[in-house]
C-alpha cells in the first residue's frame, strides 16, 4: 500500500463492500488544544475511530521522552479495539500538517502492519471536497491484529549520534528550536551535534497536501542526502520526525531510522552535548 491515499480513493473504498473497507483512524491532536476528541464529536469521516496520540500512539512520558513508543501489548489492545485486523488496510488522518497521521502510519508499520496510509490533505481536504461527515461515534467489531515490533528501524541516542557523524541525521523541528534560540518544552536548547535542520513543515504544500515525490527528492538532495546513504530523523518528541520518514519514503529513500525519544530524550541527559546555531556543529 502506498504511504498516501487521496480523498477520492478513500471515499471510493468506504463506499465499497463492507468487508473490503479500510479501518479509518482519526488522530487529530493539538499541543495547545482544543482536544482532538472534541473535533471528532463535531464531525469526522464516517466510520472513523478516534485514536488519541497521547494515550494510544505513545507511551507514558518520562525518561524515554514526551512521546515514547507505546508498550506493544497496550498498542495491540488499542488497535484491536479500533477494529484493526490483519490484512485490512488502515488510513489515518489529522486536520493539521499530516505529522500526527504520519506518526500513526509509522507506528503501524513499526508494529508489522504494512497496509497503512495517510489521507493526503487530511480532514480539511475531505470536507473541502464535499465528502460526507458523521457525528456518530464509531463502534467497530474488535480486530485481531498482532503487534510485532521491528517493522521500521528505531534509533537510540547513541545510534542517532553516530548517524549524525557517519550518515545524515535530520532534525525536523523549526529552525529557531534547532538553532537553540528558543526551547519552550524540553530541558535544554540546541540540537544533536552534526544533525542537519529539515523542518517538517516543508513537506506540505500551500494546499495542505504532501509535495510530489520529485520535489521531496530534490529537497532531501539539497540537504545533503546521497543515494544509498544511511539517514534518520528526530524532532522534539518523535512525532513530527515520523513525517520526515514518510517524506523520505515518498522521495525514494525508504527505511529511514527514527530516533523515537528525540530531543525530549536527548536533552534530559546533561552528559550529552548540544550544538547551537544554524550549522550542524
Amino acid at each position: 500500500m502506498r504511504p498516501l491515499i487521496s480523498t477520492t480513493d478513500l471515499a471510493a473504498a468506504l463506499a465499497g463492500p463492507a468487508g473490503d473497507r479500510p479501518v479509518v483512524l482519526d488522530v487529530r491532536w493539538r499541543l495547545a488544544g482544543p482536544p482532538g476528541a472534541e473535533s471528532y464529536r463535531e464531525g469526522h469521516v464516517p466510520g472513523a475511530v478516534f485514536t488519541d496520540l497521547d494515550s494510544v500512539l505513545a507511551g507514558e512520558p518520562g525518561e524515554g521522552g514526551r512521546h515514547p513508543l507505546p508498550d506493544p501489548a497496550d498498542l495491540q489492545r488499542d488497535l484491536r479495539a479500533a477494529g484493526v485486523r490483519t490484512g485490512t488496510p488502515v488510513v489515518a488522518y489529522d486536520d493539521a500538517d499530516g505529522s500526527v497521521a504520519a506518526r500513526a502510519w509509522w507506528l503501524l508499520r513499526w508494529a508489522g502492519h504494512t497496509e497503512v496510509a495517510v489521507l493526503d490533505g487530511g480532514y480539511a481536504a475531505w470536507t473541502a471536497e464535499g465528502h460526507p461527515v458523521s457525528t456518530d461515534e464509531a463502534r467497530p467489531e474488535p480486530g485481531d491484529v498482532t503487534v510485532r515490533p521491528g517493522g521500521m528501524p528505531v534509533l537510540d541516542a547513541d545510534e542517532a549520534a553516530a548517524l549524525a557523524r557517519d550518515g545524515l541525521l535530520l532534525d525536523a523541528r523549526a529552525t529557531p528550536r534547532y538553532a537553540g534560540e528558543t526551547e519552550p518544552v524540553d530541558p535544554r536548547a540546541g540540537h544533536i551535534p552534526g544533525a542537519v535542520n529539515a523542518p517538517f513543515a516543508a513537506h506540505i504544500g500551500a494546499d495542505g497536501r504532501w509535495r510530489p515525490p520529485a520535489e521531496l527528492a530534490e529537497r532531501f538532495a539539497g540537504l545533503g542526502l546521497r543515494p544509498g546513504e544511511p539517514v534518520g530523523a528526530y524532532c522534539g518528541s518523535g512525532v513530527t520526525a515520523s513525517s520526515v520518514v514518510l517524506a523520505l519514503e515518498l522521495a525514494g529513500h525508504p527505511g529511514a531510522g527514527l530516533y523515537a525519544g528525540s530531543w525530549s530524550h536527548w536533552s534530559r541527559d546533561p552528559n550529552r552535548p548540544a550544538a547551537t546555531g544554524p550549522l550542524p556543529g
